[in-house]
């Protein structure tokens, strides 16, 4: 809501007792210029920079924006700068707590300012995806209209969340995920900064990897351990936060675990080898590992995929679907959510019955053709449908398989190099037992020879 005389109390005590309020929000970016990260968002004469006044629009206004991203990147940060910077009223509002009441008030609010005194309002509405569809259509007038220049940030995604004629009428601006570059950034400035630690403490390399490794992409995360870390240091008089501290404040053991280096190739490839060899225990503990050590969900997910048909393939063809099912959702949902998808799909690979057919397959058929084995596609496969094809005998003599019993026509397939040439060895593994049938009735089928059943 607008500022009133208590706002205004607790923020001038704030300013002079910073330690009555938490490191992150004393931390909070000034300006657009202080935030970290969203370098994409902030580039002169974007919809942000405009917001807070930056650059002459002309006859063309600023544009309402939805923010969306995981939690602790800075869609509030975003919208807390625009409140202060902007020369217009700015008004909050949270979907949890309000309802389309308020939305009213706010709108009704906005009307007189701009009636009364020319006064533009900017509205800052947080966690936009917890408002129903009729909340949601409360704001259209003021947005089409631009009664309200609105700011509405959600962590769903908002082409399902948000309804589409307000969508329609706002820039959908995505925030991406900090990097360890951008959090230690973040790290340095709160332990030297007078609003933050001023200097008080000090924060070695392993001290500053493990918070790196917890807070998982999340600046609020970072800034409450890093606090939590120098009270207990301050209060051991230690002039250093050293990694026992940070893991006896955080409850959380260091991992080793270099996401850069051999431990991440190593404990990686100990998850896929321990779901190949069905260990469904050991490859949930290397799961976990990657996880614990803010390992990316999407890596632990394309490793899942590759697994799926390299050493599953169809003797549980469903697996795969499964294998890129999690995949989708990690990259919808993020951690910790994530965690719970993966373990579902790492379960399912190493109980699977297991097959590398698939992969030696393909890769006896690369070896030929790397090899020169190749040679002309046989005339009767070749395209047919222009004119002249039939003076140079293509398609001449293919037959319609559909057209003879059992839809398999004795003929042959493989340029004359390589027929005869077998491939694929389906094991008798769980489904694939089906598919080495399949394919020994279907090979004698097409050498023209009766198979037996």
């Amino acid at each position: 809501m607008e500022p009133d005389l208590f706002t205004a109390a607790a923020e001038d005590r704030q300013e002079k007792d910073p330690s009555s309020s938490p490191l992150a929000v004393r931390m909070r970016p000034r300006t657009l210029d202080e935030v970290v990260g969203q370098r994409h968002l902030l580039k002169p004469g974007s919809p942000l920079r405009r917001l807070v006044g930056d650059g002459d629009g002309g006859p063309a206004g600023a544009s309402s924006v939805i923010l969306w991203g995981p939690p602790g990147i800075g869609k509030t940060t975003l919208a807390y700068v625009v409140s202060k910077a902007t020369n217009k009223r700015f008004v909050e509002l949270s979907a949890i707590t309000s309802g389309v009441k308020e939305v009213r008030a706010v709108i009704d609010g906005a009307r007189r300012a701009a009636g009364g005194y020319g006064k533009e309002t900017v509205l800052f509405l947080d966690e936009i995806h917890r408002f129903s569809k009729a909340q949601q259509d409360s704001l259209l007038p003021a947005v089409e209209n631009r009664w309200v220049t609105l700011i509405a940030a959600t962590t769903e995604n908002p082409y399902f969340s948000v309804i589409s004629p307000l969508l329609s009428r706002s820039l959908l601006l995505t925030l991406e995920p900090l990097t360890d570059e951008d959090l230690k950034g973040l790290l340095a400035r709160a332990l030297t900064d007078e609003r933050g630690l001023g200097g008080a403490v000090t924060l070695p390399e392993d001290a500053e990897s493990h918070l790196l490794r917890v807070a998982g992409g999340d600046a609020r995360r970072a800034l409450t351990a890093l606090e939590a870390a120098a009270g207990a240091a301050i209060a051991k008089k230690e002039a250093e936060i050293t990694l026992r501290t940070v893991e006896e404040t955080v409850d959380r053991a260091a991992v080793k675990y270099d996401r850069d280096g051999d431990q991440h190739y190593d404990v990686a490839s100990a998850l896929i080898k321990s779901i190949r060899g069905s260990d469904v225990d050991a490859a949930l503990h290397y799961l976990a590992r990657m996880i614990e050590a803010g390992e990316d969900p999407r890596f632990i997910a394309r490793r899942l995929m590759i697994s799926a048909s390299e050493d599953i393939g169809l003797a549980d063809p469903n697996v795969l679907p499964i294998a890129v099912a999690a995949a989708q959702a990690v990259a919808m949902i993020g951690f910790p959510e994530a965690a719970l998808t993966l373990s579902h799909a790492t379960i399912a690979l190493a109980l699977a019955p297991k097959s590398n057919a698939a992969t030696t397959a393909i890769g006896a058929a690369l070896a030929d053709v790397r090899g020169g084995l190749a040679g002309p596609v046989p005339s009767h496969l070749r395209d047919g449908h222009y004119k002249g094809a039939a003076k140079l005998g293509h398609a001449q003599g293919y037959v319609y398989p559909h057209d003879v019993p059992g839809g398999i026509a004795a003929q042959q397939y493989a340029p004359d190099a390589i027929h005869g040439r077998r491939y694929y060895e389906p094991t008798r593994h769980g489904g694939e037992a089906r598919y080495a049938d399949v394919v020994e009735w279907t090979r004698a089928r097409l050498k023209g020879e009766e198979p037996q059943r």
